[in-house]
Formats: C-alpha cells, sequence, structure tokens
C-alpha cells in the first residue's frame, strides 16, 4: 500500500518527504520530480519568495541508477532561504534555547492559535512553521512519483483554475492532458484567456488594497481504471480518499466530487449520469459526468473530476484582521509574514498532487505487484475481464 510522511518546516533547513510502498524498477529521475514541483511555484499573485524558493532536491535513499528498488524512497528539499539568512539559524535551531522575538499577535484563519492552545505553545511560530503550506512542495515531491507510477497506467492527472475571488471561467471547456503545456502558460493556470484577463484584473486590485483571494481549482484525471476504491468499507470509498486528501491542503475549505452540488438541486430524473454500451468500444459508457468519475465509492472508468476550494489566504499585505496579543490579551491586528495575494494557481497544482497519490494508492492495492511490470501486467489481466 502506497503512502507518504513529510516532515520540515517552513523555515527549517529542509522538507523530507518518504514514501513507502512503490514496486520496483519504477524510472524516476531529480530533473522529473524538480520540474513538477517548479509547477507549484507559478502563478500570479504569488510573493517574492517564489523566485528565489529554488527547490534544491536529493534523492536519499530507495533509487539506484535512476530506478526505484521496492525500498521506502526518501527526497530531501533544501530550503535556500534558510542558507541564505543568519535569521533563520537563530530562530529555527533544533538546538536549546529561546526566541529574540515570539509571535503572541496571532492571526484569525490561521492555525496560529488553535495550535498554541492544543499543544501549550506560547509562540505562534511553533505553529506557523509547521501549518505553513511550504510543506506542500514535499507532497508535490511525492505526488510526481506517484503521477509516474500511474503514467504505467495510462492515468494521467491535470488540474486548471475554474474561479478567482468572484470571477468564474464560464466557458464550460475541460483541458486534456495535451492542454497541461498551455494551462501552465496562464499567469493564473486558467485555460480560457478571457477569464484569465480578468482574473488577473482582480488580483491587481486585491493587491493594491492589501489583501487576500481565493478561487476553486477543477482537477482531472484521465484514463483512470474502472473498480479503484469499494462500496464495501467506508474507509476505502474512493470519492471519501480523495475528500480527505484534497481537504488536507492549506486552506482548502471545501470539495466537490463532479457536479455534486449543483445535483443537490435538481430532481433524481436529471441528476445522474445515463449507462449506454458501445459495442465499437465492448465497454459501457456514461453518456454525462455528473457524477465525477464514481459510483458506490469506486471509480467507473470515466473522467474524475475533483474541485477544491481555497479560502483567501489568512495573512495580508496589509493586516486589517481583528485579533489579541496572546500575552497581554490586548487589542490588536494580525502580524504579517511574507505572504502571497494570492496562492489558488499553485493549490491546483497540489490538489494534483493528493489526487494522483489516492489513485496510485488504490491501483497498488487493487493491483499489487512488487515491480512495476508485475503491477502492469495486473492491471491489463484485470482490465482482460472486463466486458
Amino acid at each position: 500500500m502506497l503512502r507518504f510522511l513529510t516532515a520540515g518546516e517552513s523555515h527549517g533547513q529542509a522538507l523530507v518527504v518518504i514514501i513507502e510502498g512503490l514496486p520496483a524498477g519504477l524510472e524516476i529521475t531529480v530533473e522529473e520530480i524538480q520540474a513538477e514541483m517548479a509547477r507549484r511555484r507559478l502563478g500570479y499573485g504569488r510573493g517574492p519568495r517564489q523566485r528565489f524558493e529554488e527547490d534544491e532536491l536529493t534523492l536519499v535513499g530507495g533509487v539506484r541508477h535512476g530506478r526505484t528498488l521496492g525500498s521506502p524512497v526518501a527526497i530531501e528539499i533544501k530550503n535556500s532561504e534558510w542558507f541564505r539568512s543568519d535569521k533563520w539559524h537563530d530562530e529555527m535551531s533544533p538546538a536549546p534555547g529561546v526566541t529574540k522575538d515570539p509571535l503572541t499577535s496571532v492571526r484569525p484563519g490561521h492555525a496560529d492559535l488553535v495550535g498554541m492552545q492544543k499543544y501549550g505553545f506560547t509562540d505562534a511560530r511553533d505553529v506557523l512553521e509547521r501549518a505553513s503550506a511550504r510543506e506542500t512542495a514535499a507532497r508535490v515531491a511525492a505526488g510526481a512519483v506517484a503521477k509516474k507510477l500511474l503514467s504505467h497506467l495510462g492515468v494521467s492527472v491535470i488540474s486548471h483554475i475554474t474561479q478567482m475571488g468572484p470571477v468564474h471561467n464560464t466557458s464550460g471547456v475541460r483541458p486534456r492532458p495535451a492542454d497541461l503545456a498551455a494551462v501552465d502558460a496562464s499567469e493564473v493556470r486558467c485555460f480560457d484567456p478571457a477569464t484569465t484577463e480578468a482574473m488577473i484584473e482582480e488580483i491587481k486590485a486585491c493587491a493594491k488594497d492589501g489583501d487576500s483571494l481565493g478561487g476553486v481549482a477543477e482537477v482531472l484525471a484521465y484514463g483512470v481504471p474502472v473498480g479503484l476504491g469499494s462500496h464495501v468499507h467506508w474507509d476505502r470509498k474512493i470519492d471519501a480518499a480523495l475528500a480527505q486528501a484534497v481537504m488536507s491542503i492549506q486552506a482548502v475549505k471545501g470539495v466537490e466530487i463532479g457536479d455534486a452540488f449543483d445535483v443537490a438541486g435538481r430532481r433524481g430524473s436529471v441528476a445522474h449520469d445515463p449507462i449506454s454500451w458501445v459495442p465499437q468500444l465492448n465497454d459501457y459508457r456514461r453518456d454525462s459526468s455528473l457524477a465525477g468519475g464514481t459510483e458506490g465509492g469506486i471509480t467507473t472508468g470515466e473522467l474524475l473530476v475533483v474541485r477544491a476550494a481555497m479560502k483567501p489566504l489568512a495573512t495580508l499585505n496589509r493586516p486589517t484582521l481583528k485579533t489579541v496579543d496572546v500575552v497581554t490579551k490586548e487589542q490588536t491586528v494580525s502580524f504579517k509574514e511574507r505572504t502571497d495575494v494570492t496562492a489558488v494557481p499553485a493549490m491546483g497544482v497540489v490538489a494534483e498532487t493528493m489526487v494522483a497519490l489516492v489513485l496510485a494508492a488504490e491501483a497498488q492495492r487493487k493491483f499489487g505487484g512488487d515491480s512495476v511490470s508485475e503491477f502492469v501486467r495486473n492491471a491489463q489481466g484485470f482490465r482482460a475481464t472486463l466486458p
């Protein structure tokens, strides 16, 4: 069973991710992972940190001569800012000591206060460093490997931005895997040029006010085999696994499979995907994608559609949010760390990662195999049993 674990803090020396359950013989290189991670730094409205966050990456274990060994894969991502500034050597030192400048003015909408209450901390930095979305760099590294594994089954996972603040992409046109370069070429990762311009103007206006914007990313998985997930156990339903994985992304507050929220307002006669038999394909097909490629907690083999709604970032360039200093209990405004106007385009890449990791894990569960060739052979054997 494929699983992963990340460690590290936003301004610490490095992030680390360990991926367990990968079959042997999967070809992967540092360059492939770095290319995927560079996509996470894309997007109009990102802060200056993205210009020097180089994501220097090292494959520490589990890979030899460009192929996985079947053992856990360990990846280290050095933090260039930590090495560039002595400030973080002191602030984030693992050696015994105390901070010179504790953060006590907590931010509404962030993990600061609740984390301090839960763990008994008196300095918000003990919370915010791990709660930071910088951690998603390690997830994207793991997701790059998961995508490579899925590619052996003919599965491609991509994303695009469908909403930025109040601006919606209403074109209804979804990108296909061959369109990913065009999506990434958009400064907001939107597939519609006219909506791209409107989104950029909204970000500019928000930046002028020192505020932040949320939005929605749509993740599309093409070529997903039928049969991933289960109707038998609540914790193995593919919808549930996808929702948990995507909801775990920092600042994501809502997840939708297919057209769930629209379908909730319909009558049943127009709320489901009609099934057809296609003789030319010797296969079943759904005539629409309202269910988003799942039924009964199992993938149908159709296009998988997952949407993630991200709230506006809690850290503002012009802090105005009312809060309290946890030491003096005096009313104040939240402090400012370096921040973005919006991170929605990057969130789409992270959402791709989480969807890919869930699909890869469920594919491993269903098809098994100690090597990539065995994994593929088992998948082909299952597909051969289908009509």
